[in-house]
């Protein structure tokens, strides 16, 4: 039976797909590849293209869609076909000031251990980790405990809110160590307007709370939203909604 052209499934990668940072597993991989055969298939995140395709491993070829970068660089059956900068948008001076900025608020910052990278800029978007993005897996998952009882983040952004409030930015906290911030309209939200040719679009995602990156589009009035705690729950839902259902 030929799968349905009016049907995609867009996932966030990170907690959704993947556990965090990790490599996308087998059982996975098998599920995606069900899927594939009743609907379409997308994934959509905040890192870059290197990172993405990593963590999809031997299904990233197999995608429809790969929105990148919150759909900033965005492929289609592989071929990029969409690019757009922070830069463009921002200006040299403002990233500046906004860094800047940045690097002092952590340099006074009283928490337990810091490493190293605590600013990422990627094509789309600036990601600060108050720990800094080179510490282990270990650190991250006490990062990530010690941010939820003292809201580290929370305080940097609404502190970073206040100070550039005429920049026109968003904030989203995302995965266990970090947030991005990129201009209004640039979240996962950013990546729909491709996606016209749909008529119903199916969005996967585990930070779908306010202030999580994945809340925009999981509320948005044009996707069915799913909240998922882990890849298990991801494929039940796959089951539930699509796989173990007769056509």
């Amino acid at each position: 039976m030929e799968r349905s052209k009016k049907r995609i499934a867009l996932f966030d990668v990170d907690g959704t797909l993947t556990k965090p940072r990790n490599n996308i597993e087998s059982d996975m991989v098998n599920t995606l590849r069900e899927l594939k055969k009743k609907i379409y298939v997308a994934v959509v995140g905040g890192s870059d293209l290197k990172k993405v395709s990593e963590q999809m491993g031997e299904f990233f070829p197999e995608l429809d869609y790969c929105f990148t970068e919150n759909g900033l660089y965005s492929l289609k059956e592989g071929k990029l076909f969409h690019k757009m900068s922070i830069k463009d948008a921002l200006g040299e001076d403002r990233l500046k000031q906004f860094i800047n900025f940045c690097l002092r608020y952590i340099a006074d910052l009283d928490i337990p251990i810091k490493r190293g990278t605590f600013i990422e800029y990627r094509n789309g978007m600036i990601n600060v980790s108050p720990i800094g993005r080179n510490c282990s897996q270990e650190e991250r998952d006490e990062f990530e405990k010690y941010d939820n009882e003292k809201k580290i983040r929370a305080e940097f952004v609404k502190t970073l809110k206040e100070k550039f409030a005429d920049f026109n930015l968003s904030f989203a906290i995302g995965g266990q160590i970090s947030f991005d911030v990129y201009p209004k309209g640039w979240d996962k939200t950013y990546c729909l307007q491709f996606l016209d040719e749909f008529e119903e679009i199916y969005f996967f995602g585990d930070k779908t709370f306010e202030g999580g990156n994945d809340y925009e589009i999981y509320t948005h009035e044009r996707t069915k939203g799913y909240s998922v705690k882990n890849p298990q729950e991801t494929i039940k839902l796959l089951h539930e909604l699509f796989l173990d259902k007769e056509e």
